[in-house]
C-alpha cells in the first residue's frame, strides 16, 4: 500500500473486520463477567469458605486482557511493516554468506539463495 489512500471498499472492509472483533471481545467480556459473578454466588452460598473463585477470574482474566489488547491495540503501520522487511532482508542476507563459507562457496550457485 505504501502512501497510497486506502480505497472505499477498502475502508469498509477495514471497519467492518474491526467492528467484528469489538463485537467478538463483548461478547467475551458478558461471559466472563455473567460466568464469574455465578460462580462468585456458588461460592457465597456454600458458605464463603476459601475463595476459589480467584483461580478461573484470574485465569480467563488473563486471556480476556489479551483478546482485549489484540482487540483494541492500534494496527500496524506502514512503517513498521517496512521495518520488519528490512530486518528479514539483512538477516537472509547474513544467513546465505554463512552457508557460503560453510559450503566454500557452493550454496547459492544454482539458484538455492533464500
Amino acid at each position: 500500500m505504501g502512501s497510497e489512500v486506502l480505497q472505499d471498499d477498502q475502508l469498509h472492509e477495514l471497519a467492518r473486520a474491526r467492528l467484528v472483533k469489538r463485537r467478538e471481545f463483548t461478547a467475551h467480556l458478558a461471559a466472563y463477567v455473567f460466568v464469574n459473578a455465578f460462580l462468585l454466588a456458588i461460592w457465597v452460598i456454600t458458605g464463603a469458605g476459601f475463595f476459589w473463585p480467584v483461580f478461573p477470574i484470574l485465569g480467563w482474566g488473563i486471556g480476556l486482557f489479551f483478546h482485549g489488547w489484540d482487540t483494541f491495540s492500534a494496527p500496524l503501520s506502514e512503517a513498521r511493516i517496512e521495518r520488519e522487511v528490512a530486518r528479514l532482508r539483512r538477516s537472509s542476507v547474513e544467513r546465505c554468506a554463512t552457508m557460503r563459507q560453510e559450503t566454500g562457496g557452493a550454496f547459492g550457485e544454482e539458484g538455492g539463495e533464500l
